[in-house]
């Protein structure tokens, strides 16, 4: 996946009212801040640190109030990490169609966003094959690690998800659960989009109940794969498969 456009390259000031971020791009007086959109609902622990390097799109929609949008910052460590947490169904939309995930490659039909379940949820993308059951693919963005990894040498460099207590995030789970029990293919897709995370596990610590359910889920026969993506300015893919650790 190649970004639209050429990013521009900044330093952060602040992230704040959850959507809003100031920063000083490249070249710029600090006198004269930016203020961008930030496309990142979650608590961003680990991402969002005054001083780190931000690069960002721009977009060519005038009616937008906030034309630039944060896409990636890089943290002290040279860790490069993707913010915007849409990119992670767009990485998985594109390794779908390209059958770039082999355990996931044997679909022909491809359909995103599609409603099921008895809690009212949509699925990421619903895969089909004639002949075979129908599988369910839940995609969730993975930047949280833990902080005593962070730059250290030789660290196992572990993510985490959620990054906070997920009300929605447990119920996709139980949706999936409900899905292996009536005898579909169930997946829940880590995308890991931090280039300092090499294995990822459930947050046990922050959010217990999503722990436990993912305990439940495979138990229940639901798949949990977890995939790095190799995240630079000019672009993102996935590009191999990472341990899943409960």
């Amino acid at each position: 996946m190649q970004f639209s456009s050429s990013l521009q390259q900044g330093r952060l000031i602040k992230r704040y009212q959850r959507f809003l971020a100031d920063v000083i791009p490249e070249g710029a007086s600090a006198e004269a801040p930016l203020t961008i959109h930030c496309p990142n609902t979650g608590r961003m622990t680990g991402c969002a640190e005054p001083g780190w390097t931000v690069y960002f799109s721009t977009s060519d929609n005038a009616k937008r109030k906030y034309a630039h949008t944060w896409e990636l910052v890089e943290n002290s460590h040279g860790d490069v990490i993707c913010v915007n947490t849409a990119r992670a169904n767009q990485l998985v939309a594109e390794a779908l169609s390209l059958r770039q995930i082999p355990s996931l490659a044997q679909y022909d039909e491809i359909k995103a966003e599609v409603r099921y379940g008895s809690e009212n949820s949509r699925i990421d993308f619903l895969l089909r094959q004639p002949g075979e059951p129908d599988c369910y693919v839940e995609v969730k963005s993975v930047t949280l690690l833990r902080e005593e990894d962070q730059g250290g040498e030789g660290a196992p460099g572990q993510g985490y998800f959620p990054d906070t207590q997920s009300v929605r995030a447990q119920k996709h789970v139980r949706e999936l659960i409900q899905c292996a029990q009536n005898g579909q293919r169930a997946v829940l897709f880590f995308c890991v989009l931090h280039t300092g995370i090499t294995r990822v596990s459930p947050a046990h610590h922050l959010d217990p109940a999503y722990g436990a359910l993912i305990v439940e889920a495979l138990a229940a026969g639901v798949e949990c794969l977890a995939w790095r993506a190799d995240i630079s300015p000019q672009g993102m893919r996935l590009v191999e498969a990472l341990p899943f650790v409960v």
